[in-house]
């Protein structure tokens, strides 16, 4: 099955979410074969789920450290972007490698992760169940400390935090590959003391390999992933004019807006906004 390839650069958080919505939509119209996004973060953010409340962020700590905030179109809890490669994958449902299932797609998805990572001698696995009582995605409680069935670990340390969400018949799933660790900045966005709490539940590919892949091997091993999992056959694909003019106006109107930001406002002005798509 074809899919889109697209190896993109370092970019604000607002222009990086607009980016994989716009994506999202053009492919559940069918105006563009599934789509695998390589992308990283400049400067770094803290993304929050999108029903998460604003308050999970320290906005104060965020300011004086130069780290955006965000709102993320998918849900869960808090994540900082720094330190790491992140993909995003957007295809159909009922057609190709996915059914309706989107718990399996979830796992299929992150199953293809491992794949990648796999073949760079990293011992990853997609979790089980965990035992006790799940997180609900409203706690101000970071992503990668939450249990989650599906998730990409090693040892039972996370190693990719990833959240996903159905658009039309679609689903838009994303995730952060750790790469490095800043604890200050990790701590220090959610309004912690220190990372106590946090550094036990991770682990990076620099604590796994000593040094983490190069940039473009690590996304090349993610890629050869998707096509071990999936057949995928990638085609190097840059954004499309339709594409860019979505991503700006969802990058001014939604995601670098506090209307979405702070008040969970997803309407947009005009026409575009008259469904809250």
């Amino acid at each position: 099955m074809k899919w889109r390839l697209i190896l993109d650069g370092e970019h604000p958080g607002a222009w990086n979410m607009a980016v994989d919505e716009a994506l999202a939509e053009v492919v559940d119209a069918g105006r563009s074969a599934p789509v695998l996004r390589l992308y990283r973060w400049s400067p770094p953010c803290l993304s929050l789920g999108s029903s998460q409340p604003f308050g999970a962020a320290d906005s104060a700590f965020c300011a004086a450290h130069g780290v955006d905030v965000v709102r993320r179109p998918t849900g869960g809890r808090a994540v900082l972007h720094h330190l790491e490669l992140t993909y995003a994958a957007l295809a159909p449902l009922g057609r190709g490698p996915f059914t309706q299932d989107l718990q399996a797609a979830y796992q299929a998805i992150c199953r293809a992760i491992v794949a990648g990572l796999t073949a760079l001698g990293v011992p990853a696995e997609v979790s089980g169940q965990p035992e006790g009582d799940l997180i609900k995605p409203t706690q101000a409680i970071p992503c990668f400390i939450g249990p989650a069935a599906g998730e990409v670990v090693v040892g039972g340390r996370k190693l990719v935090g990833s959240a996903m969400r159905r658009i039309g018949n679609s689903i838009l799933q994303h995730g952060s590959i750790l790469e490095r660790w800043d604890g200050v900045l990790q701590a220090g966005c959610l309004g912690l003391k220190d990372d106590s709490s946090l550094r036990p539940a991770v682990v990076t590919l620099g604590d796994l390999l000593r040094t983490p892949p190069a940039p473009e091997v690590l996304a090349a091993a993610i890629a050869a992933g998707f096509s071990k999992t999936f057949g995928a056959e990638f085609e190097r694909s840059a954004l499309k004019t339709e594409e860019l003019v979505r991503a700006y106006l969802l990058q001014r109107e939604r995601y670098g807006h506090e209307r979405f930001t702070v008040r969970r406002d997803r309407s947009l002005p005009g026409a575009e906004g008259a469904t809250g798509a």
